[in-house]
């Protein structure tokens, strides 16, 4: 593990993003509270205008106006790093310029998307996004980008100084082992909840997390204990990390929006509706979401 703690270290909560229940307009105040109230139940930072977040169904000024009141929220010494996904570089730039104007510590930066782009094309696209200055972590999510950050590829955005971390979204656990023989420097973030024991086992050093939106008492001391150098603490990480993994798997899922949103209003916390296109959960879907929210709550985990 990393000596020093940077900012993009510990767990940064992809935060959701309420609307209200006719119209779709953004609860700004709900917002504001949700990240306050994040930090306080002991949570590092939040990545805002992530997918979690539905950037993609937010105007420019609402996408700017999320990271704008997260800075305003959160209180010092927590992180806000910005998801600044665009299919363009130029576009990604614009958006990292206004996350630093913003005050955000770092930012969260997907290769291009818009076609499957090559290796030169993604090192031209991080080049031009660490021109801004502010630390840069990429995100590896081959599934809906259809581009595969490699060990060998993030050895050399590393290598030149283009990003300072990545979040690893491709399921793959042996791949930690390949970007610490690759490229010792660079800081491993877990990226889909499912395989947060693993990950912190291979030396992560943080977790860009979905479900501390409803239960992060829980899942922050899974985290903690589970990063730990105590073998006691790994112990007990184990029987926390099966009680949780029917919900954290729903991180991995093209329905992961609306399940965690249905598992924070079952937790006591508001999610509400999601921007169409996304649609409500069908029935068999709600119900497990349903029942496995429940047990974790029956269990007193929080």
């Amino acid at each position: 593990m990393t000596a020093a703690k940077q900012p993009w270290h510990g767990v940064h909560v992809a935060t959701a993003l309420p609307f209200s229940d006719e119209g779709y307009a953004v609860d700004w105040d709900g917002f504001a509270e949700h990240v306050s109230w994040l930090a306080a139940q002991g949570c590092d930072g939040v990545c805002p205008n992530g997918s979690l977040g539905e950037y993609q169904s937010l105007s420019d000024e609402e996408r700017s106006r999320v990271v704008e009141t997260a800075v305003a929220a959160a209180p010092e010494g927590f992180g806000v790093m910005p998801g600044v996904a665009a299919y363009g570089a130029l576009q990604s730039r614009r958006w990292i310029e206004q996350a630093a104007e913003a005050g955000a510590s770092s930012v969260l930066l997907l290769p291009p998307n818009s076609y499957r782009a090559d290796d030169r094309t993604v090192i031209a696209h991080y080049r031009e996004a660490a021109k801004v200055g502010i630390p840069v972590v990429a995100y590896n999510n081959p599934y809906d980008t259809r581009v595969d950050l490699t060990p060998e590829l993030l050895a050399e955005l590393h290598a030149e100084g283009l990003v300072v971390a990545v979040k690893e979204f491709s399921g793959d656990v042996r791949r930690p082992y390949q970007i610490h023989e690759l490229a010792p420097g660079l800081d491993l973030l877990i990226g889909a909840d499912d395989v947060l024991l693993e990950l912190a086992l291979a030396g992560a050093v943080g977790w860009i997390a979905g479900y501390p939106n409803a239960l992060p008492e829980a899942t922050v001391e899974l985290y903690r204990l589970a990063t730990s150098d105590d073998p006691a603490d790994i112990a007990a990480a184990l029987p926390l990390y099966r009680a949780l993994h029917p919900l954290l798997r729903w991180d991995s899922k093209p329905e992961f929006v609306q399940a965690i949103k249905l598992s924070m209003e079952l937790a006591g916390r508001k999610g509400g509706v999601c921007r169409p296109p996304r649609s409500p959960l069908p029935p068999e879907s709600a119900a497990a979401v349903r029942a496995a929210t429940e047990a974790a709550l029956a269990a007193g985990h929080r």
